[in-house]
């Protein structure tokens, strides 16, 4: 049951070792603009660095986690979030002043169960990665929503499944959610992340990442029950 004084949305920043990119996505967060009320929740999964000292430098809670993937990060602070929405935001993502509202607003006008928008990806070698996300994934039958921008009901979320903890989660996530009512993107680039993946497995790599395993990994994950029943957590 809904608190009075429960958030309206819950942001859940999944995080292992990020100590280089984790203060400017709080930053960021922290600085939007908006009437709503919203908690942060950074999902610790065991860093090695700085990364949990910095989230509690900026006021945030810190939710402790096994580091046993980011899918799992993105539940276990899914499973402790008070919001009436969720919205994942990776540590490497900085997100616009106007990023919570514009996303609410977007999903309540079109009655969608989850959003996703436009992304900067600096680089020209993250140039077509960054053209899959904003011209592809959102003209899909089942639209994509990248998992470092991911905006969705908490009780969909959990009527869904969660994240399950797999490679591509994101991926996997959102086409089992997209039985559940209806997602789009937002038309205007709203977030910019980093396009360290491209530079670390090139191009070729990057688009492996994203598509390896697929169809096999999702008839698994739809018939195991793999994560906990989220509403079960809330009270």
């Amino acid at each position: 049951m809904r608190r009075a004084d429960d958030p309206t949305v819950s942001v859940v920043v999944p995080a292992r070792n990020e100590a280089d990119y984790i203060g400017d996505c709080l930053d960021s967060i922290i600085a939007v603009d908006t009437d709503h009320t919203y908690e942060i929740l950074v999902v610790d999964g065991d860093s090695r660095d700085g990364t949990a000292t910095i989230a509690r430098d900026h006021g945030v809670q810190v939710v402790p986690g096994r580091g046993t993937g980011i899918g799992a990060g993105r539940h276990r602070g899914a499973r402790v979030a008070s919001g009436d929405w969720l919205a994942f935001v990776d540590a490497d993502t900085t997100v616009d002043p106007d990023w919570l509202d514009e996303l609410l607003g977007f999903a309540r006008e079109h009655d969608l169960v989850a959003a996703s928008s436009r992304c900067r990806m600096p680089g020209v070698r993250a140039s077509f990665v960054r053209g899959t996300i904003n011209r592809v994934f959102p003209h899909l039958s089942r639209p994509v929503l990248p998992g470092f921008n991911f905006f969705v009901d908490t009780e969909t979320y959990a009527e869904a499944g969660g994240f399950p903890n797999v490679p591509n989660e994101d991926t996997a996530f959102s086409r089992r959610l997209s039985a559940h009512g209806d997602v789009a993107y937002h038309p205007d680039a709203l977030v910019e992340t980093s396009p360290r993946r491209v530079a670390e497995s090139g191009l070729t790599g990057t688009l492996y990442h994203y598509v390896k395993l697929d169809v096999g990994r999702l008839r698994s994950w739809y018939g195991s029950g793999e994560n906990e029943d989220v509403s079960a957590t809330r009270s």
